[in-house]
């Protein structure tokens, strides 16, 4: 029989795990073509032997904002808050230039495609993280927002780096190639994240078409 504190910590465990797994992991972001997916895995194939683990295929895409852990309630709510937001904004291109490490100013995390931060894709990212993240205009939440609009990097994650097998290879890769990539970006999603045997798979819960 267990005594009673190490009871009482089980069952809040228990619990705890039991909430978290009625909860969905969900973030927003804009999905690719087939085409652009197929581009980006001829870069991905020059990395074969290097100690890195490659973003499948159907995992790519560009994350505009992580909500994190979710009930249905707030999820349906995010839902219907994305259906608004895209009806007040148009279609445009996002234009990507650049695969390199990330991010910067640290080791290599990642091998990542590097975008540029066009005034379409700033606004709408304003628009999604002001209706997710501020209540009653808090001035302090809106300021950290501009703070962090001004560093973002538009970026997709190609290749995450296996550090202890990194550090052991002689002469790292240099990694920095200039490339053309144009993404068509008609509208985005509620993406929700599970880790599985597998690796990690993504589901598409809610899309919403730019119709402003």
């Amino acid at each position: 029989i267990l005594p009673f504190d190490l009871l009482c910590c089980s069952n809040i465990i228990n619990n705890c795990a039991k909430i978290q797994s009625m909860q969905r992991r969900i973030f927003i972001a804009i999905n690719l073509s087939e085409n652009a997916k197929k581009e980006l895995q001829k870069y991905q194939r020059e990395w074969v032997d290097l100690p890195v683990r490659l973003t499948k295929k159907d995992n790519l895409h560009f994350t505009i904002l992580f909500i994190g852990y979710v009930n249905d309630e707030r999820m349906v709510e995010v839902c219907r808050n994305i259906r608004e937001i895209a009806k007040k904004h148009q279609p445009f291109e996002l234009n990507f230039n650049k695969i390199c490490f990330g991010p910067p100013g640290k080791s290599p995390r990642l091998i990542w495609l590097e975008g540029e931060k066009s005034e379409e894709l700033v606004s709408l990212k304003r628009d999604i993280e002001k209706i997710m993240i501020v209540k009653e205009n808090d001035e302090h939440v809106l300021a950290d927002i501009e703070r962090e609009l001004k560093i973002f990097i538009p970026h997709i994650t190609l290749a995450r780096i296996r550090q202890i097998e990194w550090k052991k290879i002689a002469a790292s890769p240099l990694i920095n190639k200039k490339v053309s990539i144009i993404v068509q970006v008609s509208g985005f999603e509620v993406m929700e994240s599970e880790l599985k045997k597998g690796g990690v798979e993504y589901t598409i819960l809610e899309s919403a078409a730019l119709t402003g």
